[in-house]
């Protein structure tokens, strides 16, 4: 597995085992949530510093984004996608 996908990988993972919303992650990290996104989809590039920042958000050491998942491991799940519920209306008088 190349670099940048272990590191997506990782990151995916660790951040859905702590239920940590990408939306979250990004701004405990000080980064566009899309550019969070990225990452996980491996289209950027994160410099070391970055993953040093995404690392202290959820608590881990930056060497855990290298870690080799097990042979024939699913990729990680996302958590629970949709919106908010709605507010109910007001009724108007």
């Amino acid at each position: 597995m190349k670099a940048r996908a272990l590191v997506a990988w990782n990151v995916r993972r660790i951040r859905v085992d702590r239920g940590v919303p990408q939306e979250r992650l990004a701004y405990d990290a000080r980064i566009d949530r899309s550019y969070m996104g990225g990452i996980e989809q491996q289209s950027e590039n994160p410099t070391i510093d970055l993953l040093d920042r995404v690392a202290a958000a959820l608590d881990v050491h930056v060497s855990e984004f290298f870690i080799q998942p097990p042979k024939g491991a699913a990729p990680p799940k996302t958590l629970r996608k949709g919106r908010k519920p709605a507010r109910p209306h007001r009724k108007k008088k």
